[in-house]
């Protein structure tokens, strides 16, 4: 986009869209909407390339009174759901959308429902530390997904995180430390996001700090929701 100024002087202006992205590791409705966001901003770059979109990602615990150890994943879905066939029922239901977002999940390998509070100090750590800038966020965040919903992988296992998190890049150095002192200080609280009150399931998304999607929203819908939010900007 370009504007003139009152002299003639024509000014390049581009709009940019921000994301703060709400999430949990354990939740494949997070999965699939991080696969749909993804695709999202794919089309957005084909249809506004002047655009550019930057990506928050907020920690939102779902279940953070699991012990450190995690449960048993299969027996903690019968005992939430109330029966084995409800549990496929709802499985099926997550398989098919995960499979129009081009994602294959894998329940029957899951054996740990972990408490995910280290695997979101590893994110949170990568995030602001100078020797994670070689691991993107997106990337890590990624990679904690697949491992556990297409892997099977106890993310809440500090030799996990630690082989997860040196596949994506991080320092090995800083990567020890940062889990030794996690475990130490289990207790600090995870980062809140300014909307944190404001979220009641995930994945929740905010665009602009203005528009909220809760659930995994199509990626048409999303864009709709940036293009909208780009042309707020734009009509000021």
């Amino acid at each position: 986009m370009a504007c003139t100024t009152e002299q003639g002087t024509v000014v390049s202006k581009s709009a940019s869209v921000t994301v703060d992205v709400h999430f949990d590791f354990v939740c494949p409705w997070c999965l699939i909407g991080k696969r749909n966001l993804d695709a999202a901003v794919s089309r957005i770059a084909g249809l506004r390339p002047d655009v550019s979109v930057k990506l928050r990602w907020h920690s939102h615990q779902l279940l953070p009174d699991t012990p450190v150890g995690g449960v048993p994943y299969q027996a903690f879905y019968v005992a939430r759901l109330g029966s084995p066939g409800a549990v496929a029922a709802r499985r099926a239901q997550v398989q098919e959308a995960a499979r129009a977002a081009g994602i294959e999940l894998a329940f029957d390998r899951i054996e740990v429902m972990p408490n995910t509070r280290a695997a979101h100090k590893l994110v949170a750590w990568a995030t602001t530390t100078n020797t994670g800038a070689a691991c993107k966020p997106a990337l890590l965040i990624d990679r904690l997904f697949t491992g556990y919903f297409m892997d099977g992988e106890d993310i809440g296992n500090p030799d996990t995180l630690a082989r997860i998190g040196l596949a994506c890049g991080l320092d090995a150095a800083g990567l020890a430390e940062h889990l030794t002192t996690s475990q130490r200080d289990d207790n600090v609280a995870l980062p809140r996001s300014p909307q944190a009150d404001h979220v009641r399931g995930v994945p929740h998304f905010v665009i602009n700090s203005a528009l909220s999607l809760s659930g995994a929203y199509s990626p048409g819908a999303i864009v709709d929701a940036m293009l909208r939010s780009i042309d707020d900007q734009e009509n000021r």
